[in-house]
């Protein structure tokens, strides 16, 4: 019965995710600006970088992983020592 309440409260929280997700959008591009802004056309506004957020979150991904990876071996080699 524990298993069917835990997948049922799982299933909802997605269910909630997935609306709020929907709902939540990022703003509408800006208006163009106003005239005389020294180029005959409107430009498109740039899009926000994220290759640094990314790399960031790359990086400290493979980090925690080598610790991790450095922690099994550590303990694999103390456990060998004392068997």
């Amino acid at each position: 019965m524990k298993n069917i309440i835990k997948s049922l409260a799982f299933v909802s929280l997605l269910v909630f995710a997935l609306f709020i997700a929907k709902s939540v959008q990022a703003d509408p591009p800006a208006p163009p600006p106003p005239g005389g802004h020294g180029s005959g056309e409107n430009q498109d506004p740039a899009g926000a970088p994220i290759d640094g957020g990314l790399g960031i979150l790359l990086a400290l991904g493979a980090g925690y992983g080598g610790y991790k990876l450095y922690q099994s071996r550590k303990e694999e080699s103390e456990e060998a020592e004392v068997s």
